[in-house]
């Protein structure tokens, strides 16, 4: 296996761990907690969700589209440095709210606050190992991290309260810390970190973290107008739909977290593109190809996977499926902006992710649940094809 074919393995391997340690960690709190634990557990989660979400923006978005082989170590080493600093100073906050909360919100709330600097710093590092193309040490780590999560959440007692679930599997990061550090290490020995460009104005990262903010606002504000005039039942409909669709997930966040570093070794705007719509192309078809084979499937076997949820949610695969061909042209579309011209991803980030909502709402209120599936699917085509337009049209260097 070439060098080149082994770092993509790797990197979608890598995605894979993360996402698979994120899934069982739910799962497995879920098992192990009361209704009212998992309640509280699920608000701390998504509060940490939120913060790794704008620390891979702000940081690791910035980190992996450095291409001075030269200025990596200090690149690294900044970045962690400043990743550190911030999730202290964010761990700090979260730890105060906790204490001031009663009951067990309170007490998960502080456990995340103890904890977040080291399982921020773990997943920083995925980004620097991306920038020196050595995908496959991430993986180590990841790998191991994923092992520590699930075996130290499988060995807690049923019931446990949720600040107890928390800091186990915030603890759990430490040995994939420890050894991402010294796989890290021959990359940045001698290297000096340098945390004010993270504070400048202009700064790449700020305009990534409000394009996660919108995008993942965006999301939100789409469920909650889905929520307000669809039933329960249609909103489960959806998630279910998208649920299924979760391996092309680990696809498309592999492409947005390692794709830049190995884009970017192409040649021009042309060779550039050229491998970014092969990319896009592959992922379409994957995409079409994944949402047939979902559609074929026996009741039978789309029950085990959703439950009750199946019936509602096999309806709306066509749109689902078409939705996920699109949005893989979609996010090769806007890799090749991010490596090209990082600026520009921005003004479409906002446009089309509001565009999106519209769509749904507006598919929702003509033709139903199915409607606002397509309408998801229109929004996607329609954010692909003004990223690859304006790709298009940018200068040839």
């Amino acid at each position: 296996m070439s060098r080149r074919s082994l770092a993509a393995v790797s990197s979608v391997l890598d995605q894979a761990a993360s996402s698979a340690t994120n899934i069982l960690v739910v799962v497995l709190a879920a098992r192990l907690s009361t209704a009212a634990g998992f309640a509280d557990f699920s608000m701390v989660y998504v509060a940490f969700s939120v913060l790794l979400g704008l620390n891979m923006a702000y940081v690791g978005q910035s980190t992996v589209l450095v291409k001075d082989a030269e200025r990596l170590g200090a690149v690294c080493r900044s970045a962690l440095g400043f990743t550190a600093a911030a999730a202290a100073a964010a761990g700090a906050v979260l730890a105060a709210v906790g204490a001031l909360l009663p009951g067990d919100a309170g007490a998960a709330f502080l456990a995340l606050g103890l904890v977040l600097p080291a399982v921020l710093l773990q997943d920083g590092l995925r980004y620097c190992f991306s920038a020196l193309r050595r995908p496959e040490r991430a993986l180590a780590a990841d790998a191991l991290r994923l092992a520590c999560a699930v075996a130290a959440l499988l060995v807690q007692p049923a019931g446990s309260a949720p600040g107890r679930l928390v800091l186990a599997w915030g603890l759990s990061a430490l040995p994939a810390l420890a050894l991402g550090l010294l796989l890290l290490r021959p990359y940045v020995r001698g290297a000096r970190a340098d945390l004010r460009p993270y504070l400048r104005r202009g700064h790449l990262g700020q305009r990534f973290a409000v394009e996660f903010a919108v995008g993942n606002g965006a999301s939100q504000l789409a469920v909650l107008g889905l929520g307000v005039f669809a039933t329960p039942l249609a909103v489960g409909a959806l998630r279910g739909a998208t649920t299924v669709f979760g391996p092309l997930n680990v696809l498309f966040n592999s492409a947005n977290a390692f794709g830049p570093p190995v884009v970017g070794r192409a040649s021009g705007k042309r060779g550039v593109i050229r491998l970014t719509a092969a990319m896009g192309a592959a992922l379409a078809v994957l995409g079409a190809a994944w949402g047939a084979a979902l559609y074929a499937l026996p009741d039978s076997v789309g029950r085990r996977l959703l439950g009750d949820t199946w019936q509602a949610a096999s309806a709306l695969l066509p749109a689902t499926g078409a939705q996920y061909a699109v949005m893989g042209l979609g996010t090769c579309a806007l890799l090749t902006l991010r490596v090209l011209s990082p600026k520009a991803t921005l003004s479409l980030q906002v446009v089309f992710s509001l565009l999106s909502v519209g769509f749904l709402l507006g598919g929702y209120a003509l033709f139903g649940v199915a409607g606002a599936a397509w309408g998801l699917a229109l929004g996607s085509a329609a954010k692909a094809a003004a990223a690859w337009l304006r790709a298009a049209r940018l200068p040839v260097p």
